[in-house]
């Protein structure tokens, strides 16, 4: 048993010992130019941290190392960390790291083959993506192989972390000497939301947060990365009182913004960035700063009260060009915190649920998807080329489409970039690195420029991977993923049309008595809404969100004013109600009744009717938070829409409403000028000023009529451009059309009139009948007009709801009544005129045949002719008798 149990115990200690992973055993030191070089990762991707450290020639440590897991991962070498030397670079170890590390720490035996004159960059790569998680540059080192490890610390390194909750922390450096704090925050939070850390009041005896002293950081649009001081009035959002005083949660530039103490702003941002769905931003406070009243005076080696807080950002609007902070939504707590102790209880990377923040385009059967190129900003996968693909304007965005839906590319990235579809999640052409791949769509034929784009169509099938990716084929990494889903809202509703430059897409189905209704942003938001109106005054809104406890909402709303205390709630019959929000973007949809079955004098709502044959007006908004009681400021939206889309029902179409006040105002005047001054001068002068000698008259009457015919032939041109063509779907058209049709037959049927008879013939029968047809059409073309006046007016009013239209209208009536009054004053005049000559006919001398002014519409005019033949048949000189 001896014997054996010798044997037993040296081969298990043979194979400790070549187990064991000695670092010097069997390899020289001789490489001293890296000896014992340190220095922390440079993160990327994945939230890999730690401490490199050369050992020897053949080796290296890892110390605390942090990193989420990938799929086939490596360490990997390469001559320089720019893109093309990364891509081309090799594995350098056999160990791999598939799995996730928690504050672990191992030593990495490089390859027999491998030296680390051949590497000036080690990183770690996920082969099947071409992905770097991070990364050493081996070119700081000095001569001597030593390192000064504070030139080579990365802004994502700190010496202290603390758990405030599961999914925040707060990471932090301080030098004894230094009046500075260096703060990291960190959350694995949505990039609309906040993160807030401070020091409340030592003197509070209330609420903890009541002043406090905190820092408030988040990104901007664009992903900017802000971190800027903010003092606590109440537990409230920033509010601006009548007398200009603010309270609430408020930058302290806000506080007496006047003095030199409310503009001091003592935090500054030094760092940011949103990585696998991880908030991470580093910036320093003075303990002790010259803003004694918004500050709070930190003691390096007190155990003080911090608070924190998570929770959504209002981005910057009309009211408040800030970021500020809404309500926490319960996410915040203080605890006791001494600055100088070392504390590390932070273990392991924080894990997101949703690590992709990448903008999502989903595609529409109607809408053609826009491929440019632009510069690599947040590309998803570094690392990659400098110039990426854009979709929509938005970089790299992930691509949803659906099966059998057809889907319209207008490519115009250039006549170097030729788009593909593949399996590949690298492009570029993957035989060109021995690799497989299956094309779905594209090619070498796929390019295009903004000049001349590339017009192609590609239809997923049920063939088609759930993942696919869009690519350049000439350039690896240009693109990103391609999500192939089943059905969706282009399949569930008949139509869709894009408002304001594809910022909201908006799909319906009519049926006989109700209209389905659906709205997506494309956009990340807290809230979308939709309106019916030209403008958000005089609206009725529909509002989507989605609430703290996860359950979609739609209200809605009637709008008369500006103010939040404007938007009335309603009571619309909604049925099939749907709100979503994914990655950000929010869709709502619900079915309502075109003609709501309640007294339109009773409720606001009563009024919302949908009527399929005219166009709707839709407008929209986005904001970052709705409530769903009191509405305040803080439910401002921070974007929307530029101007009113005509919906076109029944067509399936949709147009941008122009405002095209200032050219209906010029065709109005026009029209005016012409119907309601020169033609209704002509007719006046034709009838009442026959008496002006060497007819003087009809050369008014002339001239009168054919400026007023080319001002309204003008005036029609002029509105038919502008509008982009005519259509007979208003009251006011039909009645300009008739109104120009009579008034364009006038100069036509005075060209055709029959001879005038001269002095003493008596008048034809043709004569008579174009003097009835001439006066008819002349009059009724005036009262056509005028109408047409009239529903112009209407017509501006209900298209625009301007202010002036009513005043406007009252100008035109009071207008028309002065015209009225003086053709009633001229008649009268007339008609004492007229029975003046009756009555002159009894005098000793009778009428002497010359023609007289009478109305042609008279009945007594053939009567008149004929005694006027009478008289001068009977004409005699009566003389007194001399005898």
């Amino acid at each position: 048993m001896a014997p054996s149990s010798l044997f037993l115990f040296g081969f298990f200690m043979f194979l400790i010992h070549f187990s064991y992973s000695d670092p010097a055993l069997g390899c020289s030191r001789t490489n001293t130019s890296l000896l014992n070089f340190t220095s922390h990762f440079t993160m990327v991707q994945h939230q890999l941290r730690g401490l490199f450290s050369v050992i020897d020639d053949c080796s290296f440590r890892v110390s605390h190392f942090d990193m989420l897991s990938g799929y086939d991962v490596h360490w990997w070498g390469a001559t320089a960390d720019d893109f093309q030397n990364l891509t081309n670079g090799f594995i350098i170890s056999d160990s791999t790291l598939n799995q996730t590390y928690k504050n672990d720490t191992f030593v990495v035996h490089l390859h027999k083959n491998v030296t680390w004159d051949q590497i000036k960059v080690v990183a770690v790569w996920d082969i099947p993506t071409a992905s770097d998680f991070g990364h050493i540059l081996l070119t700081n080192y000095s001569a001597n192989g030593g390192v000064n490890l504070s030139n080579n610390e990365q802004p994502t390194m700190f010496d202290n972390c603390k758990m405030l909750s599961d999914n925040y922390r707060i990471r932090w450096s301080f030098k004894e000497g230094d009046n500075v704090i260096d703060i990291g925050l960190e959350a694995a939070i949505g990039i609309q939301n906040y993160m807030a850390f401070g020091w409340a009041d030592p003197n509070a005896s209330g609420s903890l947060m009541v002043g406090g002293d905190v820092a408030i950081t988040g990104f901007k649009e664009g992903g900017i990365p802000f971190a800027d001081d903010y003092y606590i009035t109440k537990n409230s959002e920033c509010m601006v009182n009548e007398d200009g005083s603010v309270q609430g949660v408020c930058p302290d530039s806000m506080y007496n913004a006047t003095s030199t103490i409310g503009l001091v702003n003592n935090t500054r941002c030094v760092y940011g960035h949103r990585k696998d769905g991880v908030s991470f931003v580093r910036y320093w406070r003075p303990l002790q700063s010259n803003d004694s009243k918004y500050d709070v005076k930190v003691d390096p080696r007190g155990n003080m009260i911090v608070i924190w807080a998570i929770g959504l950002i209002k981005p910057p609007d009309s009211l408040r060009p800030l970021y500020l902070p809404q309500n926490h939504g319960g996410t915040y707590g203080h605890l006791r915190l001494n600055i100088s102790a070392r504390v590390n209880d932070c273990l392991g990377p924080l894990d997101a649920q949703d690590k992709e923040d990448q903008d999502l385009v989903i595609a529409d059967k109607k809408e053609p998807l826009v491929i440019s190129t632009g510069p690599a900003l947040h590309y998803p996968n570094p690392p990659n080329p400098s110039k990426v693909l854009y979709i929509n304007k938005k970089e790299a965005p992930i691509l949803r489409v659906e099966r059998g839906v057809p889907v319209k590319f207008s490519i115009q990235a250039g006549h170097d970039v030729a788009l593909y579809v593949t399996s590949d999640p690298i492009g570029g052409n993957a035989t060109l690195r021995n690799a497989s791949e299956t094309i779905y769509f594209g090619g070498p034929e796929a390019e295009g420029v903004q000049a001349s784009p590339g017009e192609m169509v590609w239809a997923p099938d049920r063939n088609t991977p759930d993942l696919v990716y869009y690519h350049s084929l000439y350039v690896p990494k240009m693109g990103w993923k391609v999500q192939v889903v089943d059905g969706g809202l282009p399949d569930m509703y008949n139509n869709s049309v894009s408002l304001d430059d594809q910022q909201v897409m908006l799909f319906w189905t009519l049926s006989e008595n109700s209209i389905s209704i659906a709205a997506r942003g494309e956009k990340k938001s807290g809230y979308l809404a939709i309106g019916f109106g030209r403008g958000m005054v005089n609206s009725y809104a529909y509002v989507g969100w989605v609430d703290d406890s996860g359950k979609g909402r739609v209200n809605t709303y009637w709008i008369d004013g500006r103010d939040s205390s404007n938007v009335h709630p309603t009571k619309e019959n909604l049925t099939y109600v749907r709100c979503k929000s994914e990655n950000g973007i929010i869709t709502l949809e619900f079915t309502r009744p075109l003609n709501p079955s309640c007294d339109p004098n009773g409720r606001p709502e009563c009024n919302n009717i949908v009527d399929p044959s005219t166009p709707l007006k839709v407008i929209w908004a986005m904001g970052a938070q709705w409530s769903d009681d009191h509405l305040s400021v803080g439910n401002m939206h921070f974007v929307t829409s530029k101007r009113p889309m005509s919906v076109l029902l029944m067509r399936g179409s949709a147009e941008a409403e122009e405002d095209l006040r200032p050219v209906l105002g010029v065709h109005g005047f026009m029209m005016f000028l012409a119907w309601g001054i020169l033609l209704p001068g002509g007719i006046l002068a034709a009838r009442y000023l026959k008496h002006v000698k060497d007819d003087n008259w009809f050369r008014i009457h002339v001239y009168l009529q054919y400026s007023g015919l080319a001002i309204v032939f003008l005036g029609f041109l002029f509105a038919v451009a502008e509008l982009r063509g005519l259509t007979f779907d208003s009251v006011h058209v039909k009645f300009g059309m008739l109104a120009i049709l009579l008034a364009v037959a006038q100069p036509v049927n005075a060209y055709l009139r029959p001879k005038k008879p001269a002095n003493g013939e008596e008048t034809s029968k043709t004569r008579l009948i174009w003097e009835y047809t001439h006066i008819i059409i002349g009059r009724c073309a005036i009262v056509v007009g005028v109408a047409a006046l009239i529903s112009g007016m209407k017509h501006l009013g209900e298209r625009y709801g301007d202010e002036n239209v009513n005043g406007l209208s009252w100008a035109l009536i009071v207008w028309l009544l002065i015209g009225a009054l003086t053709v009633i004053y001229l008649e009268y005049n007339e008609m004492k005129k007229r029975r003046g000559r009756i009555l002159g006919r009894s005098n000793w001398v009778l009428g002497n045949g010359e023609e007289e002014d009478v109305d042609l519409l008279s009945r007594s005019r053939v009567r008149t002719e004929k005694e006027s033949q009478s008289s001068e048949r009977m004409e005699v000189q009566l003389e007194a008798l001399s005898r």
